[in-house]
């Protein structure tokens, strides 16, 4: 009896706790409410849709009366024809973001954060935020201006008595046009994480580092980059879940037919078997595969950044 009763005041005390907790926090609560309602509706309920990649789907019959077939469409997926050059696209491209776009924000922050003048600062940091506000149609159409027959890359060029390149219509070229247009629309955006981690750091590190004579360079190298390298690989780590997700509206709006064979990945083949073919079922099958290997990837890069950082990971 004294058992149960100890047990009932401690719930009934742990549940006082909690409502005591919401109604002295219910303004965050309130705040984070439509983003976990945004969530549920647009993330975790369509993951019910997964079964989709088992069956034979039809839209007229519908997810529960349409005919299951196992791993059918896997095997179909592994079995296309183009699959191999799709995956070693996609890998490729995903490879080369990590490799060379997720370091700039971090580079971008570290400079703009020795800059003595403020609005020097302000003036570089609404320089680089700028494109990010701009939908990649638009920033496309500009790329394909740039380095058009007629454009401002090759009437450089011709300066110099080089002829037209066509940048575009080159195979060779689209995944170097895919990565530096990546960095110039999207860099400057993620620098706004770093500058909030760096504008935390505790101010009397910087002035006894200082006072032991240490110069800027030392400070950046021995301070801010170490206080900051948490935050970076947990933003690598979020990243590296969506390794295989490379933006549809980015890489569909630069591909053009001469460039199929090194910028066709996941993305376009679902869109254009998917949509436009209606082959919904084995679609559904590569969207769920993508899943899969970022989530293989997000737990192996977890327990790899807890050994270089023991603030690191994301559990």
């Amino acid at each position: 009896m004294e058992k149960a009763a100890g047990r009932q005041g401690s719930v009934r005390k742990q549940s006082t706790g909690l409502g005591a907790n919401f109604r002295k926090y219910w303004p965050y609560y309130l705040m984070a409410f439509p983003g976990v309602v945004y969530l549920i509706i647009f993330k975790f309920v369509p993951m019910l849709g997964c079964v989709i990649a088992f069956q034979d789907y039809q839209v007229y019959k519908g997810i529960f009366h349409s005919d299951w077939v196992g791993m059918k469409n896997f095997a179909n997926m592994f079995a296309y024809s183009d699959f191999s050059r799709i995956l070693t696209n996609t890998l490729m491209m995903g490879a080369l973001r990590i490799l060379f776009c997720f370091p700039v924000p971090v580079i971008l922050a570290l400079m703009m954060n020795e800059l003595g003048s403020a609005k020097l600062k302000k003036t570089i940091q609404t320089a680089v935020y700028i494109p990010y506000f701009l939908s990649w149609i638009i920033v496309s159409e500009l790329i394909f201006d740039f380095l058009g027959v007629s454009g401002l890359f090759n009437r450089g060029r011709a300066l110099f008595g080089m002829r037209p390149l066509l940048v575009m219509q080159q195979s060779r070229y689209f995944r170097t046009v895919y990565v530096l247009s990546t960095i110039w629309k999207e860099a400057g955006w993620g620098t706004v994480v770093y500058m909030a981690a760096i504008a935390g750091i505790d101010q009397s590190l910087y002035e006894a580092a200082s006072i032991d004579g240490a110069t800027r360079l030392q400070k950046m190298r021995f301070i801010t980059f170490p206080l900051i390298l948490p935050t970076a690989l947990t933003l690598l780590l979020l990243q590296i879940g969506s390794f295989m997700e490379l933006g549809f509206e980015h890489v569909y709006s630069l591909l053009t037919p001469m460039t199929y064979s090194t910028g066709d990945i996941f993305d376009t083949y679902v869109y254009r078997v998917g949509i436009l073919q209606a082959q919904y079922s084995i679609t559904t099958a590569v969207g769920l595969f993508q899943s899969v290997i970022g989530l293989v990837m997000v737990v192996f890069f977890n327990q790899l950044s807890k050994k270089v950082s023991e603030d690191g990971g994301l559990w």
